[in-house]
Parts: C-alpha cells; sequence; structure tokens
C-alpha cells in the first residue's frame, strides 16, 4: 500500500518570506570572546568571486597538504569610522540604553544619513559608573566615498560590539577609538573564521513553484502544470501559511556560518596588482582599499553591503594562515 505521507516542498525556517527592512544586515546576538577588549565584527562592501590555487588545510581531508583549485568571495573592506558610543544595562526587559556619546568630527557625508549632534557633550564619558554598564557597542559607519565600485557617498551606520576584557577595559577601549578609524586587522587575522550576514540578491514576485519547489503536476493535468494541486482541508475556513505560495523571492537578510578568511590584502597599487582581474570586477570595477579574501560564496550581488562577525558555532582552533600560491586575475568580461 502507497505510504499516506511525503516530504515537505521548501523549508518553513525563514517564513515568512519577506523583503528584508534594511539592506544594512542587523546583527543581534555575539559570542562571548576571552581576549581583548577587541571589536566583535567589521564590514565591507562585495566587489565579486574569484578562483584560487591553495594548499588544503584540512587534516582530515582526503587532499590534505595538496593544491586544490577553489573558489572565494572578495570583498573591499576600507576603514570605517568611529561616530560614537552606546552603553547599555541589562533589565528583565532587555538591554536598555544609558547614555551615547558622540565624536566631535564627523564626515561631512553623515548628516545625510542620520541627524547628527552638532555640539555633543563629552562630559558623559566622566559620568559613566562601570557598575551600571553591562554592553558597550560602538555605532560606526562605512565610508564608500573612497570605493570606486560603489555608487553612493552616503554611509551604511551599524552597531559594533566591545567584547572581551572587564567593562572598564572595554569603555576605555571605547573611548581610544571615538572618533578614530578601524582597520579589519583590528577585528579578524588570516586563517581565523567569521560569520558572514548579509541580505540575498532579490528576485522579485515569483509564483510557489519556483519559490518553494514544489513539483510539477501530470502531464495530463487539465490546463495547467506548474498551478497548486490543493490550498489545504475544508476546515479551518482559511489557507493556512504553511501552504506554499507565491510572494516575494530573495531580498531576505541569511547569516553563513564559519566561513574561513584566507587573506587580508592591502590596497593593491599600480607596480602591484595581485587581485583585480584585468578589466575589473563584473558589475563592480576595480578594488582600491584593503581587501578580505573568503573561502566559498558570500550571500548578496556585487557592490552589497557584506557584515562579519566572530563565529558563534565554532567549535575548532584557528589556524595560523593559509598558503595561497596563486589567484587568479584572469579577466571575467568574457571572449
Amino acid at each position: 500500500m502507497a505510504k499516506r505521507s511525503h516530504p515537505r516542498r521548501g523549508s518553513l525556517a525563514y517564513s515568512p518570506r519577506k523583503r528584508a527592512k534594511s539592506e544594512t544586515a542587523r546583527i543581534s546576538a555575539w559570542p562571548e570572546i576571552s581576549e581583548g577588549p577587541r571589536i566583535q565584527d567589521f564590514a565591507g562592501y562585495k566587489a565579486g568571486m574569484t578562483h584560487a590555487l591553495m594548499v588544503d588545510y584540512r587534516k582530515h581531508s582526503n587532499t590534505s597538504g595538496m593544491e586544490v583549485h577553489t573558489p572565494a568571495t572578495v570583498i573591499e573592506v576600507p576603514p570605517l569610522r568611529v561616530a560614537g558610543i552606546r552603553f547599555y544595562e541589562n533589565t528583565s526587559y532587555g538591554l536598555k540604553t544609558l547614555t551615547e556619546v558622540w565624536a566631535k568630527k564627523q564626515d561631512k557625508y553623515l548628516s545625510r544619513r542620520l541627524p547628527v549632534p552638532r555640539n555633543p557633550d563629552m562630559s558623559r564619558l566622566k559620568e559613566i559608573d562601570p557598575a551600571d554598564v553591562d554592553e558597550v557597542r560602538l555605532i560606526v559607519y562605512t565610508q564608500p566615498s573612497k570605493l570606486t565600485g560603489v555608487p553612493k557617498k552616503v554611509p551604511d551606520v551599524m552597531e559594533m560590539r566591545v567584547g572581551g576584557g572587564s567593562i572598564q577595559e572595554r569603555i576605555d577601549y571605547a573611548k581610544d577609538k571615538l572618533g578614530k578609524e578601524l582597520k579589519i586587522e583590528d577585528f579578524v587575522s588570516p586563517g581565523h573564521m567569521v560569520d558572514v550576514v548579509s541580505v540575498t540578491t532579490g528576485r522579485g514576485f515569483t509564483g510557489h513553484r519556483k519559490r518553494w519547489g514544489v513539483k510539477l503536476l501530470s502531464h495530463k493535468n487539465s490546463k495547467h502544470r506548474r498551478m497548486i494541486a490543493t490550498l489545504g482541508p475544508k476546515s479551518p475556513g482559511y489557507v493556512r501559511p504553511t501552504v506554499p505560495q507565491a510572494g516575494q523571492k530573495g531580498y531576505h537578510q541569511r547569516t553563513e556560518f564559519n566561513k574561513r578568511v584566507l587573506k587580508i590584502g592591502k590596497a593593491p597599487e599600480e607596480d602591484s596588482d595581485d587581485i583585480n582581474p584585468a578589466g575589473g570586477f563584473v558589475n563592480y570595477g576595480l578594488v582600491r582599499n584593503p581587501y578580505v579574501l573568503i573561502h566559498g560564496s558570500v550571500p548578496g550581488p556585487s557592490k552589497r553591503l557584506v557584515r562579519f562577525r566572530d563565529p558563534m558555532r565554532f567549535h575548532g582552533k584557528p589556524i595560523d594562515s593559509v598558503d595561497i600560491p596563486y589567484v587568479s586575475t584572469e579577466s571575467q568580461q568574457g571572449d
């Protein structure tokens, strides 16, 4: 007798599949770290993908110690600038803002994104009692005006957690960084793992066949094959949200865990350009600032803001470095 059950078509893990509220990915959780104090995430703009030859660093792999061909993502990471510090206390209703302090000098384009205090009160830093503070975060913004591949000047603003050490050490670290620039080396080193958070490529309004992957109906079906077989039972008298239907596909915030940082490169120069392909990256152009080479793919199209975070689910040990003898700079423009 045939089974009365069948596998579900499409995961409900990310339902409802709505468009992301903001193209700037939001991070709501960070792991606790022992070393520090230091920042626990960073941000950059996706340039594109390439391929590289590297010595396989995975001990239990069949090709361990051998040169392997691997895909890699190039992300341009110009320095971030610290606009302010925000202090939180932990209450029964979650984190509550105690106070915040803004730097005196800001980028001229930052006022296009949000209202910037003209005369910030710096005396608040002296009034902070470490006993009242449970969380220290930096308000940072990107500097897209330094990029040629991203056609905008208005920066993206985000919060960045300061972790490690005692609360007093975190406060002192934040005070030291106020109004200054943060570099990718302040966050991660080659060979370490990161979590990548970004908004995926938008596909617009699609049918349930493409959106959920349901089966095509029989070729003998009346009129249509891509229609849905049923909208559910007669009772209850409404269509349940578990029924696969048409709607938005893509442009969702997603997190990919445990991505290896293969390389952190300096700003390419005219006489030594080891990352830009001939003709530049498709739909992006040339990388002119420091960059990060990530093992594998990263969510989102080119020009998308990508955030890195300390890994939440990594239980191994980081490696010192990755041996990469070759990175492809062949043209991606076709014949």
